[in-house]
């Protein structure tokens, strides 16, 4: 049998560049002269041998079907992932036959001739290689190059243009402003610049600046530009009309609301408490009340279609008979400094649900507000053979589905092939395999539905952790510091100083009563289902290894 080729680490030496160019290529056609020029690359030192991998033989791990009988959609789950073991096992052992090894030294040749060819030939686009172990787990070598592309002269041209042509464009908006030309069409090519800009963001769909990694940091530029001179064409002594400064002011929210970003969202609340402080201290010159009637002004629809956009996406359940709003005029305006607050009083709002979000189940106490809000959504997807996701048939959930019947949900635990649920309330629901009394309801039956478990004494529950692997136990944290246990009782697991099966929840007496904290070992890992819950701003993944 051929020698196999180990994993390698690549490290092409440029002084060598030309010999590999003046050497004959048509030699790596033959498997002999593959062989010399792979020796050639080992002498070298250009290709440098890592430690072989070790070879891992553990299959899945399985219950024991002598103790306990499974049903016919387990038993095929443990088939699959047997055949699934046996196929990865075959895949690394072809992996190493003799015709790819042979192929793998075909291919570390060719990368290196195309290296110094490019090199030579291509000086615009050299390539950088990626000095890093080659081998994946099926023993594959991943010989990915990274082409670095200069800046070139066309990128500068472009640049500049855009640059002067921005520049341009403020220079003759100002200018058209502060002198603006005979006839009533003058102004109205200004405003008409602005509006027609305002139309192109609010076409785009919500957050399509958001994610600045994607924008050129050209774009990234000239939206800092078009930025600074909106905020100073807003500002009442600019020199623009009253309708150019309140566009302005429309077309700055709609761009903050695009980046979706709290920093934007609060220059814009700056932005428009500035210009109505400007707006409240020229109107004490009695002079030019006249022409302050329009000042400070926003248009109503513009500010409310991007409130409500904020509002729907964060689902929030406040009533909405609190919601602050700007007073509408009969001219369809509103106040700046109105519409100032109620974005800060939204942005607050948004951050108070966030923050709950992020709550440590160990910092909530009785009566606080759940982790997540009320109206959150949670996904389930994976395996169904004892209902454990809620979904009526037992079917396996290959794609994440939306399951109406976790939506109350502060906390989720998936257990061995159960699911339990914590309520906002601290009381505990659990679904799925009810062997060993695993979930809690005083039988060993299964629960295609959830239902709520009974605790004596009554406590609020905040946290819930399920075993994986064994035969099924669970222990349930307090908001006062104790464990109640259930389920399977060998090895005194339970820690009720007996090896019995515990049906319904039990307090754990003896040398943990009023002891506050929770360990709970883990052990065996099989993969068996997920749940996700998410809201507006973010996503926590329950993925469930056991």
């Amino acid at each position: 049998m051929a020698l196999m080729v180990p994993p390698v680490k690549l490290k092409w030496l440029e002084h060598l560049n030309g010999s590999w160019i003046t050497d004959d290529s048509e030699s790596i056609s033959t498997r002999e002269g593959v062989s010399v020029l792979y020796s050639k690359l080992l002498t070298n030192k250009e290709v440098v041998l890592l430690p072989q991998q070790v070879l891992c033989l553990k299959g899945p791990q399985l219950p024991d079907f002598e103790r306990e009988s499974l049903s016919s959609d387990e038993q095929e789950h443990y088939l699959d992932a047997l055949l699934s073991s046996q196929m990865a096992l075959a895949k690394m052992v072809c992996s190493d036959s003799p015709f790819a090894s042979a192929l793998r030294k075909r291919l570390l040749v060719l990368q290196r001739i195309f290296y110094a060819l490019s090199n030579k030939y291509h000086d615009k686009g050299k390539v950088k290689q990626q000095q890093h172990s080659p081998e994946n787990n099926s023993g594959s070598s991943d010989l990915h190059s990274v082409s670095e592309r200069p800046r070139s002269s066309t990128d500068a041209l472009i640049e500049m243009g855009v640059r002067t042509g921005l520049s341009l464009l403020f220079a003759l908006l100002r200018q058209s402003w502060m002198m603006p030309p005979p006839g009533p069409g003058g102004l109205n090519l200004c405003n008409d610049v602005i509006h027609t800009a305002m139309d192109v963001v609010s076409s785009l769909p919500p957050l399509s600046l958001a994610n600045e990694s994607k924008i050129p940091p050209m774009g990234l530029d000239c939206l800092t530009q078009v930025t600074t001179f909106l905020k100073g064409v807003t500002m009442p002594n600019s020199g623009a009309d009253v309708l150019g400064r309140r566009l302005a002011s429309e077309l700055l929210l709609g761009l903050a609301a695009q980046r979706g970003s709290l920093r934007y969202l609060l220059e814009w609340v700056e932005m428009a408490l500035v210009a109505s402080t400007v707006v409240s201290t020229m109107e004490k010159d009695k002079m030019k009340v006249c022409l302050l009637n329009q000042e400070g002004l926003i248009g109503y629809d513009c500010f409310m279609n991007i409130l409500m956009q904020m509002r729907r996406s964060l689902g929030s359940s406040a009533d909405r008979s609190q919601w602050r709003e700007p007073t509408r005029t009969s001219d369809g305006l509103g106040s700046l400094y109105e519409a100032a607050l109620c974005l800060f009083e939204e942005v607050c709002r948004m951050a108070s649900d966030y923050s709950r979000t992020c709550a440590s189940p160990d910092s909530l106490q009785t009566g606080e507000a759940p982790m997540v809000s009320e109206t959150c959504e949670v996904y389930v997807w994976g395996s169904n053979s004892s209902h454990q996701l809620v979904e009526g048939t037992q079917e396996k959930i290959l794609q994440p589905k939306m399951a109406p019947s976790f939506a109350d949900a502060q906390t989720i635990e998936a257990g061995q092939y159960c699911t339990f649920v914590i309520s906002s309330d601290g009381s505990v629901r659990a679904c799925g395999k009810g062997s060993y009394g695993r979930l809690g309801l005083g039988d060993s039956n299964n629960q295609s539905t959830l239902k709520k478990l009974t605790f004596e004494p009554h406590r609020a529950i905040k946290k819930v952790t399920s075993s994986k692997g064994s035969d099924g136990h669970t222990l349930a944290f307090t908001t006062e510091g104790e464990v109640f246990s259930w389920g399977d009782g060998d090895y005194g697991k339970l820690g009720h100083g007996n090896s019995s099966t515990q049906k319904y929840p039990k307090l754990i007496q003896g040398p943990l009563q009023g002891k506050v904290g929770l360990d709970h070992h883990k052990t065996g890992f099989q993969q068996c289902h997920g749940i996700i819950m998410c809201d507006f701003i973010k996503q926590v993944c329950f993925s469930v290894l056991h």
